[in-house]
């Protein structure tokens, strides 16, 4: 019988339990992100609104997560990892630029990846911060990730005779800073620009820290 759970096939509706728990999780995340990502944001969403926008139970929701600073975490990375795979798909085309040319398409796939939907901006670069030490950790861990990428490509630069010899930590760590803070302030609306437009000002931030010509 169509719809029927069976001892031998332990199916319901054509789909096993690990299936209907992954489209469950999915409906959480996506629910997660409309509800963090737009109005009312992490602290003003309670659990019962979250099920009802995923058309789930609370009962459900545990079986998936602890607590909603749970999945607001899993979201964080998400995020993150939309960002980072945004930025590596491109290396390897772009690894026989200028410098300058690299920078630039480096710096557009990340603004890209973090914030070509705009509620995804804004957990990774609103809502975080100051949720919970738990939290502020991650956000230092995935922050602290980018200052050693980008620290990476700068004595990649230096090996290369494109850079003069420097410790750039503190500048990488300055520059990571420096993009964070502006697109909290995009995202928040106290920065009137497009997408575009950020992603000029913190190029012309680099270029100008770094003096490489444009």
């Amino acid at each position: 019988m169509a719809g029927k759970i069976t001892p031998a096939e332990g199916r319901y509706g054509g789909k096993d339990a690990a299936q209907r728990q992954a489209e469950r999780r999915a409906r959480f995340i996506e629910a997660g992100l409309d509800l963090f990502g737009r109005e009312p944001g992490y602290r003003g969403t309670t659990l019962a609104e979250l099920c009802k926008t995923a058309g789930l139970s609370s009962r459900q929701f545990y079986e998936q997560f602890h607590a909603l600073e749970d999945l607001l975490a899993e979201l964080h990375l998400m995020v993150h990892g939309l960002a980072q795979r945004s930025v590596f798909e491109i290396l390897p085309d772009i690894q026989d630029l200028p410098l300058a040319e690299r920078l630039e398409h480096m710096l557009r796939a990340y603004v890209e990846g973090a914030a070509a939907d705009l509620r995804h901006a804004r957990i990774v670069f609103v809502e975080v911060i100051g949720v919970s030490s738990r939290m502020d950790l991650q956000r230092l861990e995935r922050r602290s990730t980018w200052i050693s990428f980008f620290t990476a490509i700068t004595d990649d630069a230096v090996a290369r005779g494109e850079m003069p010899p420097a410790d750039y930590a503190i500048a990488s760590a300055a520059y990571i800073g420096a993009v964070n803070g502006l697109m909290h302030d995009w995202v928040v609306g106290w920065v009137d620009a497009t997408r575009e437009q950020i992603a000029d000002e913190l190029l012309q931030l680099l270029v100008g820290r770094y003096k490489i010509a444009i």
